[in-house]
């Protein structure tokens, strides 16, 4: 008759802190929905269809976050977003 011996070992977890922020877009009832793409193309550099797809996001589920980055990069671009009349902040 044989025994097998478990083995727990520590393993050490390191993370890494994300200072990532995002920009969110909240829908409004003002702006059509090529006034959003144009300005996500311009403002966060969307492709056509990246700018397509968060706009229907918007228009049903009320927000999507448009953009992953540094505050630093994300305050411009948020700048822009608002500037062109559409509802954003960075969080």
């Amino acid at each position: 008759m044989s025994t097998k011996e478990k083995i727990q070992e520590d393993v050490s977890v390191v993370e890494k802190e994300s200072n990532q922020n995002e920009i969110v877009l909240y829908n409004d009832d003002v702006n059509t929905f090529d006034h959003v793409i144009n300005s996500l193309i311009f403002a966060c550099e969307h492709t056509p269809e990246q700018a397509e797809q968060c706009s229907i996001i918007v228009h049903y589920k009320g927000k999507c976050t448009v953009k992953t980055g540094d505050f630093d990069e994300l305050k411009p671009r948020c700048s822009m977003l608002l500037e062109a009349g559409l509802s954003a902040e960075i969080v």
